[in-house]
């Protein structure tokens, strides 16, 4: 099946955001982007299925990874991965698996080097993460110990990223031939960070009740705190602090992402609403996350609206043209956080 004929098929089911991202992007670039993320987020479900054990996920996560750098088949890994899925959209993902490989592996020869890099600096974290953290639930929570540690975490599954759709765009756009390609390059990896730190804060409670905690032990014992300690809501105030320190981190990422953004041709407007609408919901994202009461609450769900996410991209449609009016809409979400 061709590449775009399975993204079009496999990616919307999984993800209906990045669908719309995808769907946006110039036509010369859908292709090894899609795929890319079908991968990724295969092999993301792979790293996540608690109903394989640890040993065996790091065992087909390398597989998957072997045959994206030497060939090979991956039909009995599919069939071993996509039996225990309980979501529909991830057991099909998984069983489309050897398309996927197929569709890889007619990707022209640079793009396929491209793709191979990414996924294999991806899938390089996934193991990391499933080596540092052991268990499954709260009664083995263990932390990332340094924030060194945690923004390796960030580049190895997100910042690199930003290395990867910098490079497709800049062979496959002419418009980008005159970037700076290490400054973009650089900037692309500090907006795929800010991203996911907004995933790791977004998602702590969750995290933590299952056996993993991102904020760093060193930052922790700087407030008298272990990682034990955030199981409990009541410690909120107490965690604030850091939190906040962590936020300002992501909202410097982003202002990198938005110099990244603001660097793309207006005429490329197709790559600037790609990279503009993530960073919006993010923003959006980090807003409720300062306005929340207690951060440690699992009891509560910090997403923004789906009718929110659908006004920002339709704003962004009439500001992508003009570096000046989207710069005022990226100003006024981030002036609304007040951490």
């Amino acid at each position: 099946m061709a590449g775009g004929d399975l993204t079009t098929a496999v990616l919307r089911r999984v993800s209906r955001s990045f669908y719309l991202s995808l769907a946006v992007l110039p036509k010369a670039v859908r292709p090894t982007i899609g795929l890319a993320y079908l991968l990724a987020r295969a092999t993301d479900t792979i790293a996540d299925t608690r109903l394989i054990d640890r040993a065996s996920r790091i065992t087909h996560l390398e597989t998957l990874r072997a045959a994206l750098e030497a060939g090979g088949s991956v039909a009995a890994l599919a069939g071993a991965t996509s039996a225990p899925q309980s979501l529909a959209s991830e057991r099909a993902l998984l069983e489309r698996l050897p398309d996927c490989l197929s569709a890889y592996r007619a990707l022209p020869g640079q793009d396929r080097e491209r793709v191979r890099t990414v996924l294999s600096t991806i899938i390089e974290g996934q193991i990391q993460d499933l080596r540092v953290f052991p268990g499954e639930d709260e009664g083995k929570l263990a932390a990332l110990e340094t924030a060194e540690d945690l923004d390796r975490y960030t580049y190895l599954v997100a910042g690199c990223v930003g290395e990867f759709w910098t490079e497709v765009h800049v062979a496959h756009r002419p418009r980008l031939r005159h970037w700076d390609v290490p400054r973009m390059r650089a900037l692309g990896v500090r907006l795929g960070k800010g991203l996911q730190l907004t995933n790791v804060l977004r998602d702590l409670p969750r995290d933590l009740r299952q056996g993993r905690c991102y904020l760093p032990r060193q930052d922790l014992a700087r407030l008298g705190l272990e990682p034990r300690d955030l199981l409990d809501p009541a410690r909120g105030d107490a965690v604030r602090p850091l939190l906040v320190e962590w936020l300002n981190r992501a909202l410097d990422h982003y202002e990198a992402g938005w110099q990244y953004t603001f660097a793309i041709p207006r005429r490329e407007a197709r790559m600037r609403l790609a990279c503009a609408w993530p960073l919006l919901i993010g923003l959006r994202t980090l807003d409720l996350l300062a306005a929340a009461p207690n951060w440690l609450d699992p009891a509560v769900t910090l997403k923004v609206p789906r009718v929110a996410v659908y006004g920002l991209m339709a704003h962004s449609l009439g500001t992508v043209w003009s570096t000046r009016a989207l710069g005022r809409q990226a100003r006024h979400l981030r002036e609304r956080i007040r951490p």
